[in-house]
């Protein structure tokens, strides 16, 4: 089967700084792909590269066998939990009602059909209760599920997601990241997950890209986040520990410092 993403010898840079280069990696359709490293790594423009807002210093990449372009409706896409302006008018409908036809140019035609598609999306999500309430007055949360119903709208190949869990408690990451898996293994989407915390979605990976200091290796979540496998991505001592299903990172260089432990949830460097 053709991978829904592949990149070959794939190479970016920042400046004169490469973030990295000679990456070879296919993504399949139904696989839960996690993108970790510290701040400035280039997890979010490896994100980038593949909505065809970045272009490579080196290598291809491919979305569905095809060149990367920007706009195209085999991707969604999940930001970053930013809050709406308390004033805004837009209901929750309506924001979800952008990711069904807000491409289209004019009068809505079909009023009805993109009716029932909210609905169902909303229903999806958990937002049916919510959904004529103005942006505004929602919860972080509410409004992180709303994202989701929205980029999941156009049925896509490819999710990607972009630290979709960063200033979400533990009730609402889970909730979020629980939506996120349906749709990789429900719906057959290769979902792209940048996070810099990996236990909220430790149980649904299958396999990550780990970036740091210009270096990178891929494989499951029991390959790469070892003690070995990270001393030699940052070329220092670092230890894992594994507790309870959890993933401890201890000692990673003060520059790069992030955390992997439920406690330190949302802190990183940066941030």
């Amino acid at each position: 089967m053709t991978p829904v993403v592949s990149l070959r010898g794939a190479g970016l840079q920042f400046g004169q700084r490469a973030l990295w280069k000679d990456l070879d990696v296919d993504i399949q359709a139904g696989e839960f792909f996690a993108v970790l490293g510290p701040n400035g790594s280039g997890k979010t423009s490896f994100l980038k590269v593949l909505l065809g807002l970045q272009r490579l210093h080196s290598g291809t990449v491919t979305v569905g066998g095809q060149p990367v372009e920007r706009g195209s409706r085999k991707i969604g896409y999940i930001p970053q939990q930013k809050s709406f302006s308390s004033d805004i008018p837009l209901r929750a409908r309506d924001l979800v009602a952008l990711g069904v036809d807000g491409h289209r140019w004019g009068l809505r035609i079909n009023a009805k059909a993109v009716n029932d598609r909210v609905d169902a999306l909303l229903e999806l999500v958990g937002a049916s209760d919510y959904a004529r309430v103005p942006l505004g007055q929602l919860s972080g949360g509410e409004q992180q599920r709303l994202r989701v119903a929205q980029a999941l709208a156009a049925e896509p190949e490819l999710l990607l997601c972009d630290e979709p869990l960063l200033s979400l408690d533990l009730r609402h990451q889970q909730a979020v990241s629980s939506l996120i898996n349906q749709q990789c293994h429900e719906r057959n989407s290769a979902v792209v997950f940048v996070t810099h915390e990996i236990n909220p979605v430790i149980d649904y990976v299958d396999r990550v890209l780990y970036l740091a200091g210009g270096r990178f290796r891929v494989g499951t979540p029991q390959e790469v986040m070892t003690t070995e496998v990270l001393s030699e991505l940052y070329n220092s001592n670092v230890e894992v520990i594994r507790a309870n299903g959890r993933i401890v990172v201890v000692g990673l260089p003060d520059a790069t410092t992030h955390y992997h432990d439920d406690a330190y949830a949302g802190v990183e460097e940066g941030h």
